[in-house]
């Protein structure tokens, strides 16, 4: 009985971390923190590299094509 114990007190304490743990990164926004440091920057030099068509370059009147 006292193993049984011993071990769902062990169960109770990991979950209780990670609840802790998951609270904090809600609280203090580090999933968006983290986003805006390492993701965004490599979004921002992907797609600022992207070659794009010169949209003032089509002559007046000429319909949109589907590129």
């Amino acid at each position: 009985m006292k193993k049984a114990l011993k071990t769902l007190l062990k169960i109770c304490g990991i979950l209780g971390a990670v609840y802790a743990g998951l609270f904090a990164v809600f609280f203090f926004d580090l999933d968006g923190k983290a986003i805006f440091k390492f993701v965004e920057p490599t979004l921002v030099k992907h797609y600022d590299s992207m070659e794009r068509r010169d949209p003032m370059t089509r002559p007046y009147g000429a319909k949109p094509t589907n590129d």
